[in-house]
């Protein structure tokens, strides 16, 4: 039995966490999770395209494209957006298509608009993962890739009674600590023309996976998610020049 009750966040909550953060989340975050931020922006590129970072954030990865592709970055928290917005102007990065406030639940973006949906850190924050998951497929062009890295939670041990023990104080900081990669694979079975492509453990202590889902060309998960959105974003908070 999966764990779908477990650790539910509302978007409240993940909104207000994640405003409190930006003033300090490079500082705590940006090291530790380096390894996984370059490991999912060497698989997306391996695609290519026009990307879609998910849970943007301060734009932290945003330097980190080699420039041959377009960028869009999405995230709930205005202000984390406000950041990732100066480090654009102030680093010239003109492969940044455009930053918008938006939830990952119901982005504003046409069915099959991106080549890859990147989102680092970001599933096991939302207050419903599985439709989320749900509307990345949409957005994502039939060939392309949803790429995550993500926490997995433990089966059983030490780990696991620890993540049990730390969910009710980690909600409050707008994460779960318990979600098992069961959730992860029963979604792709259920979502048509979806399948796993890797998992792969990443630090720090492979509490976290590099996750790869691929869309087959003939595939219709492009019509399982939120359908009949307008043909142009919300008018983004910074669109770069170029």
């Amino acid at each position: 039995m999966t764990d779908l009750t477990a650790g539910e966040l509302d978007k409240s909550t993940v909104e207000k966490a994640y405003d409190r953060w930006a003033p300090v989340y490079d500082l705590v975050f940006g090291a530790v999770f380096d390894r996984g931020r370059q490991a999912a922006i060497e698989a997306a590129e391996r695609i290519g395209g026009r990307i879609l970072e998910v849970g943007v954030g301060t734009g932290i990865s945003l330097s980190d494209y080699s420039g041959k592709h377009k960028i869009c970055g999405v995230d709930i928290s205005e202000g984390m957006l406000m950041k990732a917005q100066e480090r654009v102007a102030e680093l010239k990065l003109k492969h940044v298509e455009g930053l918008w406030v938006m939830d990952a639940e119901h982005l504003n973006f046409p069915d099959a608009s991106f080549d890859v949906v990147m989102a680092q850190y970001v599933i096991t924050t939302v207050p419903n993962p599985e439709a989320t998951l749900t509307e990345f497929s949409r957005v994502l062009k039939p060939g392309g890739e949803i790429i995550l890295c993500s926490r997995v939670g433990a089966e059983a041990g030490l780990r696991r009674t620890l993540e049990k023990w730390f969910a009710p104080a980690a909600r409050k900081l707008g994460w779960r600590t318990e979600f098992s990669f069961e959730r992860y694979t029963n979604w792709a079975k259920a979502t048509p023309g979806m399948r796993l492509v890797e998992r792969r453990a990443m630090p720090p202590l492979g509490h976290f996976s590099l996750i790869r889902f691929g869309k087959v060309a003939d595939g219709s998960a492009g019509s399982q998610g939120q359908t009949g959105a307008s043909a142009s974003p919300q008018t983004p908070l910074r669109r770069a020049a170029g």
